[in-house]
C-alpha cells in the first residue's frame, strides 16, 4: 500500500456500504434490504461447500460409536456399549435406528423401563419401523397393558399379515386378558387357591405386571402363606412408582414372621420415598424400639450377663404382645439363660411353655435337657434329647448331650461322688423366685450353703472332705464291724476327693464317666486304681493314716 493512502475498512470493501463514504456500516438510504440479501446468499454458498464436509465426518463418528458399541455388546461389556449408543443418538437425534439399537441395550441389561422410550421415538421417526413396534408391544405385553399391546401387534399385522411373531402375541394378549378377568373374579368369590392357579398364567405371559403379582400376593397372605406372598409383592416396589404402600406391608409381612432387621430394611425405603409418610413412620419407631431390645438381650447372652438378658427379653414382650412369634423367641432366649444360670426349677418350667409354643424348636429342647441334667432328672434330659434329634438328626451338639445324658444315667447307678461328699441339691430362693439350687451337707450343724454340686469350687470340695474324712477316720471306731463300715466309706470319701478335686478328672466325671472304674481304665485291661495318699488302709491293723488336705 502507498504512503499516504488511508486502508478502506473491510465493509466497504465487500461493498456492504453505499456511496457515504466513511461514515461506517450505516447502510446508505434504500441499499439495506438488498446488500443484507447478498450477504446472506454468500454465506449459503460457503455453507453449501462446507456441509458436505461436515456432514461426512458427523456420520464417521456415528458410524464409529455404533462399531464401537457392537463389539463391546458381543464382548458382553453393556454399560460401555451403552455409552457409545448413548453418543451416537446425541450426535443424530433423527436416525430412528440408533434409537432402537440403544433400546436392544437397555432390553440386554434388564431394563425395560428405559427400553421403552427409545422404541416409542424410533416408532415416532418411522412409523413403518416394524421391528421396533415389535419389541415394544412384547414390552408393553409384558407390563400388562394389553390395549397398547394390542394396537402395536394389530400395525404389524397390517402391514405384514403373515407375520408370526405378531399373530402368537396377538393371541397371548387375548388369553391374558381372560385370565385376568377370571383370576380377579375367582378371588371376588374367595376362591384363592383357584384364582392363584389361573394368576400363575396371567404372570407367566406379563411377569412385569404388578397388578397380578399384587393380587396372587394377597391370595397367599389370605391363605397364611407369608413367605410366598413376600415373594410376590417384593418386585412390585420396582414395578410401580413410588410404592411406598408395598414397602409397608412388605415390613409388616416380616415384621410378623419375626425377621425385626429385614422389616426395618423394608420400610426404611418408604421413609426414602416420603419421609413424612406418617404410617411408614410410626411402624418404623415400633419396629425401632423392639429390635433394639432383642439386640440387647443378645448382646447381654453373649458377655453371660443373663440376668441382664432375662429383663430385656421381658420388656421386648411387653413391646409386642400380640404378634406370638416375638413371645416364642424370647421365652426360648430366657429358658436358655435360667439354664445358663442354673436357677433349675425355673429353667424348666419357661422351657416347657417355649417347648408348647414351638415343640419342633430343638435348642428350647436342648436348653430344658441341661437344666434337667443339672437338676439329676436324667431320664428326662433323655427323653428331650431323643425328641430333639427326631427334628435334626445331624446335630452334634445334640448327639453329645444324649450320649452324655446316657453316661451319666449309668453312673448315677454306680458311684456318685458328690453325694459322697455330701454335695447334694438343696431347695433355696434366688432374686424372689423358687429355684432349685444345691448345698453342700456334712453331718455337721453348719448351715448348708447354695451351690450346684456341678459347680461346687475346690475348696468347698476340700472342706467337705476334711470334715468326713474326720468324721468316718476308723480310728474313730472300737469294733471289727464299725471299723469295716468306716473304712468302706472312708475308701469312697478319699476316692470322691481325689476326683472332684482334680480338674481334669472331675471333667470326666460330670461328662458321665467315673475315672476310677477299671471299665474306664487303659484298653478296659480292669486295672485297679493306685491311691496318691501316703498311706496303706489295710497295711495294719491299727489304721494309722496320713492325710493330704491339700
Amino acid at each position: 500500500m502507498e504512503s499516504g493512502q488511508q486502508q478502506q475498512p473491510l465493509w466497504r470493501g465487500l461493498g456492504l456500504l453505499g456511496r457515504g463514504g466513511d461514515r461506517g456500516p450505516g447502510l446508505g438510504p434504500g441499499g439495506c434490504e438488498r446488500r443484507l440479501l447478498w450477504v446472506a446468499s454468500l454465506l449459503c454458498v460457503l455453507l453449501d461447500l462446507q456441509l458436505p464436509g461436515l456432514l461426512a465426518a458427523g456420520q464417521a463418528e456415528i458410524e464409529n460409536h455404533l462399531e464401537m458399541g457392537r463389539k463391546l455388546l458381543a464382548a458382553g461389556q453393556l454399560a460401555e456399549a451403552l455409552s457409545h449408543y448413548h453418543s451416537a443418538v446425541e450426535i443424530d437425534p433423527k436416525n430412528y435406528l440408533t434409537y432402537y439399537k440403544r433400546a436392544t441395550i437397555y432390553l440386554a441389561m434388564g431394563k425395560f423401563k428405559s427400553a421403552l422410550p427409545d422404541l416409542s421415538k424410533a416408532i415416532e421417526l418411522k412409523p413403518d419401523f416394524l421391528a421396533a413396534r415389535l419389541q415394544r408391544g412384547n414390552i408393553l405385553l409384558k407390563q400388562g397393558s394389553t390395549e397398547e399391546a394390542k394396537q402395536d401387534f394389530e400395525a404389524v399385522l397390517r402391514n405384514n399379515p403373515d407375520n408370526a411373531e405378531a399373530q402368537s402375541q396377538l393371541a397371548r394378549v387375548t388369553e391374558l386378558e381372560f385370565s385376568m378377568a377370571e383370576g380377579r373374579a375367582a378371588f371376588q368369590r374367595k376362591n384363592y387357591v383357584g384364582a392363584i392357579s389361573i394368576l400363575d398364567r396371567a404372570i407367566e405371559i406379563s411377569p412385569w405386571d404388578p397388578e397380578a403379582k399384587e393380587l396372587r400376593s394377597e391370595c397367599y397372605l389370605l391363605l397364611g402363606d407369608f413367605r410366598k406372598a413376600i415373594l410376590d409383592l417384593k418386585p412390585t416396589t420396582k414395578l410401580r412408582n413410588d410404592n411406598r404402600a408395598a414397602f409397608l406391608k412388605l415390613s409388616k409381612l416380616h415384621y410378623n414372621l419375626g425377621e425385626q432387621e429385614e422389616s426395618l430394611s423394608q420400610v426404611r425405603e418408604c421413609l426414602k420415598l416420603d419421609p413424612d409418610d406418617k404410617d411408614c413412620f410410626s411402624h418404623y419407631k415400633h419396629v425401632k424400639k423392639l429390635a433394639k431390645q432383642l439386640e440387647s438381650a443378645e448382646e447381654h447372652i453373649k458377655a453371660q450377663r443373663y440376668e441382664d438378658a432375662i429383663e430385656k427379653y421381658k420388656a421386648a414382650m411387653k413391646t409386642e404382645p400380640n404378634v406370638e412369634v416375638y413371645t416364642t423367641k424370647a421365652k426360648e432366649r430366657i429358658c436358655h439363660c435360667l439354664s445358663k444360670s442354673k436357677q433349675l426349677r425355673e429353667a424348666i418350667d419357661v422351657c416347657t411353655e417355649a417347648h408348647q409354643l414351638d415343640p419342633r424348636n430343638i435348642f428350647i429342647l436342648r436348653d430344658r435337657a441341661e437344666a434337667y441334667i443339672l437338676n439329676e432328672e436324667l431320664e428326662k434330659a433323655i427323653e428331650d434329647y431323643q425328641e430333639a434329634r427326631e427334628f435334626d438328626s445331624e446335630n452334634e451338639e445334640i448327639k453329645e448331650g444324649l450320649e452324655k445324658a446316657h453316661k451319666l444315667l449309668k453312673q448315677s447307678k454306680k458311684r456318685d461322688y458328690y453325694k459322697i461328699l455330701g454335695i447334694r441339691r438343696y431347695p433355696c430362693r434366688l432374686q424372689n423366685s423358687f429355684t432349685t439350687a444345691f448345698s453342700v451337707e456334712v453331718r455337721s450343724q453348719t448351715p448348708p450353703v447354695c451351690v450346684s454340686p456341678r459347680n461346687a469350687s475346690k475348696q468347698e470340695i476340700i472342706k467337705a472332705y476334711r470334715k468326713l474324712a474326720q468324721q468316718w477316720h476308723p480310728d474313730n471306731f472300737q469294733s471289727e464291724d464299725e471299723k469295716k463300715e468306716a473304712e468302706k466309706k472312708f475308701i469312697d470319701i478319699a476316692a470322691a476327693k481325689e476326683v472332684l478335686a482334680d480338674t481334669e478328672m472331675r471333667q470326666k466325671f460330670d461328662s458321665g464317666e467315673d475315672p476310677l472304674d477299671p471299665e474306664n481304665q487303659q484298653g478296659g485291661t480292669g486295672h485297679q486304681h493306685q491311691w496318691p495318699f501316703e498311706f496303706n488302709p489295710f497295711g495294719s491293723g491299727n489304721f494309722h493314716f496320713k492325710f493330704q488336705f491339700n
